[in-house]
């Protein structure tokens, strides 16, 4: 039992490692294209990022929660066509799934007026991945990393993580009759879990934000017109 739960193991985290491996050198949410849907669709009033921190938050929770619902959705459905291959499919599953998963990571890093244009952008967007894989990525190992090297060791990461909890739920993937409903369920609430953890790092963020800027403003208007001397 113990030999078949390594080997079970080592298969989940290989393929989410090539999974999301994959996922960061080709899946990319155009952020103008989501800007674009975040109005028409969602129906934010905003024409920058920057607009969304005039959004009330329930209103941007409310869209971030839209957005778990269709990733999940798009996963269970990819669970239950690819699961009926039993244990043969799930490499292909997993490389599918990471890519849902990271997709809907970056969705939500918009909603919360989080860009990835930069490296230091696409390192914070890593960092939210890991936190919703459960894994804590120091800022000492992100400083002395360029992205490049950096965001491999933290796909390394949270396919270790991931494949540790999930080895006991996918084993049912073995068993062909019933692997389609178990992908489906499964891949489900993979992406349920992971994008509340991601939407709760995104959301703290964003109010540290506005906090602070909430906090500037009186010395940014006693700056702008300073008191008059006494006559």
């Amino acid at each position: 039992m113990q030999l078949h739960k390594s080997w079970m193991r080592r298969r989940l985290e290989g393929g989410l490692r090539r999974g999301f491996q994959h996922a960061y050198e080709t899946v990319k949410v155009d952020p103008n294209r989501f800007l674009l849907q975040l109005r028409t669709a969602y129906g934010v009033p905003i024409t920058s990022f920057q607009g969304i921190y005039t959004v009330e938050i329930d209103a941007l929770d409310d869209v971030a929660n839209r957005v778990i619902n269709g990733g999940m959705k798009m996963a269970a459905a990819e669970g239950a066509g690819l699961g009926l291959g039993g244990i043969i499919t799930m490499v292909p599953d997993l490389s599918i799934l990471a890519g849902i998963t990271l997709r809907t990571i970056q969705k939500l890093s918009l909603i919360y007026g989080f860009e990835y244009n930069t490296d230091e952008e696409t390192s914070e967007l890593w960092i939210a991945a890991a936190s919703a894989a459960g894994v804590d990525i120091s800022r000492e190992l992100l400083e002395k990393e360029v992205v490049n090297r950096f965001v491999p060791k933290v796909i390394q990461r949270i396919a270790v993580q991931a494949s540790a909890e999930a080895v006991e739920k996918w084993s049912g993937r073995l068993i062909p009759v019933v692997s389609s409903a178990i992908g489906a369920g499964l891949n489900y609430y993979f992406v349920r879990a992971w994008g509340e953890r991601a939407q709760a790092h995104f959301r703290q963020k964003h109010l540290e934000l506005r906090r602070r800027a909430i906090a500037e403003r009186p010395a940014l208007s006693l700056a702008a017109n300073p008191p008059r001397p006494l006559a």
